[in-house]
């Protein structure tokens, strides 16, 4: 039977660590049952299984899929509907409650997470923009050709390793505060520079690079005026600064100001290619990927994503 156009596909993707998951939904629930939203449920049981169900709630019809969860989660959503046709992808409104443990995605927005009335008084609305995504196109390690979409940024560098560390101590401390100062407090014993060639316009970067973000959203806050719908990736590129203007850095990051330090070079373009990363890791929208082998490209696709924003 055929599902009615109305109705919601909502996927719960319980957020890691939390032990009384059901409490979270329950409290998600009721308010949806409050506003008399119809709607199909599913749980996603790990991060792997997220694609799977977002391939049967494309498969079984739905117009409107609502992603539970955080920049991970959206990020396999986006990744299942980049799959399909053209046709198929037109046809579906993505949407989100944020329930991540890093919801930066949802945030640049305006959706927060403990506003669940208005989270979903504004989806009900229906208010689509078609939104830009960036990809990377990568080999494997078996050579294969691959890529991947991304709705907020890709890391390459340090700050990959801080977005891993910080899921990791998000888990353990709760706080994402917590997570991010003691995320930085390891990395003082990590590696600190990464030697990289970058081509970003008509300049080629070669030198020791610290970290660069490639952003279509805000990145975590180093792609602060990257928006998802203008058909460009902002760049940062950060060479390594001397311990104090480090501090610094963080300071202007923390406080929104991070592109006036001194080490930070930013750019716009649609394109960025990298010759090579000796050893850097890479982190897409907040979540480390297998580290591609030899060069590797990232663009940007505009207008390819239906996404249910604030009125």
């Amino acid at each position: 039977m055929a599902v009615e156009p109305t109705r919601w596909a909502i996927l719960y993707c319980p957020k890691a660590g939390i032990s009384n998951k059901r409490k979270r939904w329950e409290k998600i629930q009721k308010v949806l049952d409050e506003h008399k939203v119809e709607y199909d449920f599913v749980q996603s049981e790990t991060a792997n299984s997220v694609e799977r169900l977002m391939r049967m709630l494309i498969s079984n019809g739905y117009k409107t899929i609502i992603i539970v969860g955080g920049d991970s989660a959206l990020n396999d959503a986006v990744n299942c509907l980049m799959a399909e046709e053209k046709a198929v992808r037109d046809s579906i409104a993505l949407g989100v409650i944020p329930n991540g443990i890093m919801n930066d995605f949802a945030r640049f927005w305006g959706f927060e997470e403990d506003k669940i009335e208005q989270t979903v008084e504004w989806l009900q609305k229906r208010r689509i923009r078609t939104i830009d995504l960036g990809c990377i196109r990568y080999q494997n390690a078996k050579g294969e050709r691959c890529h991947r979409y991304f709705l907020n940024c890709i890391n390459i560098g340090m700050t990959a390793d801080i977005m891993n560390l910080r899921r990791q101590t998000r888990r353990l401390f709760g706080s994402r505060t917590l997570s991010f100062i003691s995320s930085l407090f390891v990395m003082l014993f990590h590696r600190m520079e990464y030697k990289m060639k970058l081509k970003i316009n008509n300049d080629v970067i070669e030198r020791k690079v610290m970290t660069m973000c490639v952003g279509s959203g805000p990145g975590y806050g180093q792609t602060p005026n990257a928006v998802p719908y203008n058909g460009m990736l902002d760049v940062s590129v950060v060479y390594h600064p001397e311990v104090v203007q480090l501090l610094e850095g963080l300071w202007l990051l923390v406080t929104g100001r991070f592109l006036n330090h001194r080490s930070v070079h930013p750019y716009r373009t649609r394109e960025v290619f990298v010759d090579y990363a000796k050893r850097a890791m890479v982190g897409i929208d907040g979540r480390l990927m297998k580290t591609p082998k030899g060069s590797y490209r990232i663009d940007i696709e505009q207008e390819v994503i239906n996404f249910l924003i604030p009125e």
